[in-house]
């Protein structure tokens, strides 16, 4: 393992998090998202790229690098990195990685050079009706601070801040209809908890299209009979609370992102799990999820981080907007969601 790199002055973070790279404001702890890349904030990304580092190796897996930082958020067309800034601490909480599925390389083999490929094979359906119209996110990351509730709200809303920005990206590219992720779940985490939730994955969220499929699928410890035991019903709910009560008992819980990716929509497809051989053999499972089926709960809680800030940046742009300018905006807000899963229905 390689030395960490020290902190990155917070003046030179600062002066990178500009206005003109903020993307909202977050619904709950008071804190801001901004999206930058290598080529306009190499500073914020070195720091991003420590905070990782640390907060994965705590976690039991890693890149191993002084910093973790690969090709993909610096090649010539970069991830772009969502970043959630505590503007009170002047400290970066966690972020995000993505791509748009129109920014995505093909390499000669006609697989896209993306940061799965090396674990996942994508089929030529998949590369042909999914892909333009599908974000990747990867490299998912809370710093061990404010993964403890001495943070108060900032703690508590952590992951919450991450998904204003998920949702936030994806209503400013209304040609992005899925969200192609993974989970990782760590060596250290629990083998039986590990099968119980992959099982329970496969059972309601199977992908029978093998739109995406791994490479060397990694194959559960437990008899899938014997899983099929503790997990026996048909409904998902039922089901679900079933899951839970058996990897507490087990002496753990559902890993947050993992939990969180299983509630929100029922229009999830799972790909299988693969070992990460290039970030300490953790265990990955790709997901793809249908934006249009999210739950609308969750949607409508986000969208006000984005509506909000649109709505402040515009007055202060332009002062002598009318008071009913925001209502207004909301309603085409609404009206183009509405479009939108017409469309998506068809």
């Amino acid at each position: 393992m390689e030395k960490i790199i020290d902190p990155v002055d917070v003046n030179l973070l600062k002066a990178e998090l500009t206005e003109d790279r903020l993307l909202c404001k977050t619904n709950k702890a008071g804190n801001l998202i901004y999206v930058v890349d290598c080529h306009n904030a190499p500073n914020v990304l070195r720091e991003v790229g420590r905070l990782r580092e640390i907060s994965f190796r705590e976690a039991g897996g890693s890149s191993g690098l002084s910093m973790d930082i690969d090709e993909f958020d610096t090649m010539e067309k970069p991830y772009s990195q969502i970043v959630v800034w505590d503007p009170d601490a002047e400290r970066i909480i966690g972020g995000y990685r993505y791509i748009l599925g129109t920014d995505v390389v093909l390499e000669e083999n006609g697989q896209p050079h993306l940061a799965t490929a090396h674990m996942f094979r994508f089929s030529e359906k998949f590369m042909q009706k999914y892909l333009a119209h599908t974000i990747e996110l990867g490299r998912s990351f809370v710093t061990p601070d404010y993964q403890s509730s001495k943070m108060g709200a900032k703690s508590i809303f952590s992951l919450d801040n991450l998904w204003d920005g998920i949702i936030a990206i994806v209503l400013k590219h209304p040609d992005i209809h899925y969200i192609f992720g993974k989970f990782t779940m760590y060596p250290s985490y629990s083998p039986a908890a590990k099968d119980l939730i992959l099982r329970f994955y496969w059972k309601h969220f199977e992908d029978k299209e093998k739109l995406v499929e791994p490479y060397v699928p990694m194959m559960p410890v437990s008899r899938p009979e014997i899983l099929d035991l503790i997990l026996h019903s048909d409904e998902f709910k039922e089901d679900y609370r079933l899951l839970k009560e058996a990897v507490r008992k087990l002496g753990t819980n559902i890993p947050p992102l993992v939990n969180s990716y299983m509630n929100i929509s029922l229009g999830v497809k799972m790909f299988g799990t693969a070992i990460n051989d290039e970030f300490s053999n953790v265990d990955e499972t790709g997901i793809l999820v249908d934006f249009s089926d999210i739950n609308v709960d969750k949607i409508d809680r986000h969208v006000n981080a984005l509506l909000n800030t649109t709505i402040e940046k515009a007055k202060r742009r332009f002062p002598g907007l009318k008071p009913e300018f925001g209502e207004k905006l909301r309603l085409r807000w609404f009206e183009r969601k509405n479009k939108r899963h017409k469309i998506l229905e068809k």
